[in-house]
Formats: C-alpha cells, structure tokens, sequence
C-alpha cells in the first residue's frame, strides 16, 4: 500500500496509544488522538478536547477488543455528547504483537497487531473516498504564530489563550502547548489567525500585525 493508497479520514480518530496511532497511520491521513492508556482517566485539557470535537461532526473510536480496551470505551462514550461518537470495533485475534515479548492477559492481539487491511476496511465507509467526508482546513499552526498573536511570551499570553479557549470551547487555563495542540486538530491556519488577530487588537498585543 502506497501513500497515494491512504484513505481520507475527516473525522478524529481516538485510539489508546501510539503504536496504535502508527497502525492507522499506515492505512489513512487523520487526525489521530491517543488516550494514553488509562491516562484518559486524569486528564482533564484532554478529555475537553474529545468533547470538543466530538460536538463538531463526531469521533470515530477504536480501542483494543481486551477488557482493558472495553473500560477506555465505556469511559470515553459516557463522556462524549449521545449520538457523536461512532463504534468501531477490531476483531478479537489471539496472538501477541512482535514487539512485545508476551501476550496481553486476554491473549489477543490489539489494534497495533491487526492487519493493514483489516483497519483499512473498517475505516473506508467513513473515508472521502466513500463519500463519507469532505476536505477541511484544519493544522498549520506553529509555536512562532502563537507567539506572533500574543498568545505565548508576554504578559497577557494567558489571559489570551484563555479567551481562544472559550471561542473554541475548551477548558480554561490550558498551557501554551496543549492549547496549541488541540487548536491543531480542530480548525486550519486562516481561522486560526482570524480569531487571534480580534484577540490581540482587543489587547493591544499584536506583534503579527506591526
């Protein structure tokens, strides 16, 4: 499978870790969020995020088929708006992943051990070349920009970042890498500079339009 071969997913994909995240990403462009495990659990600024997208079109979950993998889904549906998130589910293969020098408790094989073409089936119906998406703007934004628009660096970074919090519906106080993380996956360049540029005319901070 080439890179010409990858499917379009337009929806943010949400997996436990980052093996997992290499698996879709050899069979798909996406926006792919781990939950780190049960790290899920306790973080906050990332839970806001799922949410967040979740109410902007949907997320598609995909954990592993083990009980471990159950409690992050259960965990994560619960917490999402009804009806935003959609099911998908890896078939339950015993076996062991080559990296790992035993089996998991449940013995089978989670979503970075499935076959390419497994995940690649199960993500086409939701692909834009199943007429399940459409293009959209969405990443681009540096460290530099944030800084160009006030939003790190200076004295009302934060207060800035927290009003950029508020337009997109994300928790308060976020620092300036996970805020700068989660504008990312939720909208593109030139939105992103539209909204920083009223924010720091309303602060007089504006660096990016000197």
């Amino acid at each position: 499978m080439t890179a010409m071969d990858k499917l379009h997913i337009d929806r943010p994909i949400i997996v436990e870790g980052k093996y997992d995240r290499a698996r879709i990403e050899s069979v798909a462009h996406a926006n792919i969020i781990t939950t780190d495990g049960f790290g899920i659990f306790t973080k906050r600024e990332k839970l806001a995020l799922l949410r967040r997208l979740a109410a902007d079109g949907g997320v598609i979950l995909l954990t592993d088929s083990d009980g471990a993998g159950g409690v992050i889904r259960s965990y994560i549906t619960s917490s999402l708006p009804a009806g935003s998130v959609i099911q998908l589910y890896v078939p339950s293969v015993k076996g062991k992943e080559k990296r790992k020098k035993t089996s998991s408790r449940a013995g089978v094989l989670g979503v970075e051990g499935i076959d390419p073409d497994v995940i690649y089936k199960l993500l086409y119906p939701f692909s834009r070349e199943c007429g399940g998406g459409e293009a959209r703007e969405v990443g681009g934004i540096t460290k530099a920009d944030f800084y160009a628009y006030g939003l790190s660096g200076g004295e009302r970074a934060q207060s800035l970042r927290d009003e950029l919090s508020r337009r997109l519906e994300l928790p308060p106080s976020m620092t300036a890498n996970a805020l700068l993380a989660a504008v990312n996956v939720l909208i593109g360049k030139s939105e992103f500079e539209r909204i920083a540029s009223e924010l720091c005319r309303g602060a007089d901070s504006c660096d990016a339009e000197d």
